[in-house]
């Protein structure tokens, strides 16, 4: 790698010995901003870089005299990736991440973002600890999704970080789905949609849906119905080894959508069904401090701890008219 030193102006073309991958959110100025300055630091300790290939110029425009690489022909080791947007970009870096087994560090510049594990603040705390290897990794439980047509032949699969959520496709009818675990029927809803979530995912679109906050060292699937025109339409935990089946029923139902981490995409048509069960990779998220999930819940939905009491106390009724 081509790095040039800033006080003497000499080149050194030694290839480095280590390498890790960035990720960047793709629209936001201050995400490449980050980026740029994280990959410098860490040029100048003899690591080197990668990026996906659609962000390759505008990196390379910011880092001149350092040479990247993109991820099309990527085939080093990489370490880690570092990821420098909200939770959808570390869900984009899955995508590359997970089959090569590699940890995930977020660099949170979205919103919540449950996912990362730092701020933009904490970068000379990043670069050192990525230099040092200084970090721990967990694994996490991911889904694996399949769609059979009528025949039993599979056409279409993907794997989902978070969830899938099955969304009828027309606002005109609901969707008439059956639900089966380790294939034997528990209800068919008439319904907006279905969600089966991961421990991850809970505080993502399941959340949202009315479903459990689950802590994301557990091995656990979560489906949730959506909307559901039913009695009984409650969350549903159940075991990491399950098996779900959603098949869409032929007679009144019209065509789905699936869609999985909301990046990737399926029309599931009726009399066709989804099958969902664990995924034979984990994800690997990257953690640079010991902090309990207890705390990341707490403060990213800036959970009233004090409680409501802590303004009652301070009313006394005797001193109104």
């Amino acid at each position: 790698m081509e790095v040039t030193c800033r006080y003497c102006g000499v080149v050194n073309d030694t290839r480095p010995s280590r390498y890790v991958v960035v990720v960047t959110h793709a629209t936001r100025d201050d995400a490449f901003d980050a980026a740029a300055e994280f990959i410098s630091e860490v040029a100048r300790r003899d690591i080197g870089c990668a990026v996906p290939d659609d962000q390759m110029e505008l990196m390379t425009a910011k880092l001149p005299g350092i040479n990247l690489e993109g991820l099309a022909e990527f085939t080093h080791q990489a370490e880690v990736v570092v990821v420098f947007g909200g939770d959808g970009t570390i869900l984009r870096a899955a995508e590359w991440s997970l089959p090569r087994h590699v940890p995930m560090i977020g660099v949170n510049l979205g919103h919540v973002g449950f996912l990362a594990e730092l701020e933009r603040s904490d970068m000379a705390d990043l670069v050192n600890k990525v230099c040092s290897r200084d970090y721990t990794v967990e694994d996490r439980l991911v889904l694996n999704i399949a769609v059979t047509e009528h025949s039993g032949q599979h056409r279409w699969s993907s794997f989902a970080v978070n969830e899938l959520s099955l969304e009828k496709a027309a606002r005109r009818r609901m969707l008439d789905v059956l639900a089966s675990v380790d294939e034997l029927p528990v209800q068919r809803w008439s319904c907006d949609g279905i969600l089966v979530s991961t421990p991850t995912g809970s505080t993502a679109y399941a959340f949202s849906a009315g479903g459990p906050v689950m802590w994301p060292d557990l091995d656990a699937m979560l489906m949730v119905p959506l909307s559901a025109h039913a009695l009984f339409a409650r969350p549903l935990v159940m075991s990491p080894a399950a098996r779900v089946d959603l098949d869409i029923q032929p007679d009144g139902s019209e065509s789905a959508v699936l869609w999985c981490d909301g990046r990737r995409s399926c029309t599931v048509r009726p009399g066709e069904r989804i099958t969902v069960v664990r995924h034979p990779d984990r994800l690997r998220i990257a953690r640079l401090a010991a902090q309990p999930f207890t705390s990341r819940l707490v403060k990213k939905f800036e959970l009233p701890v004090s409680g409501w009491r802590q303004g009652r106390d301070r009313y006394h009724p005797e001193e109104t008219s």
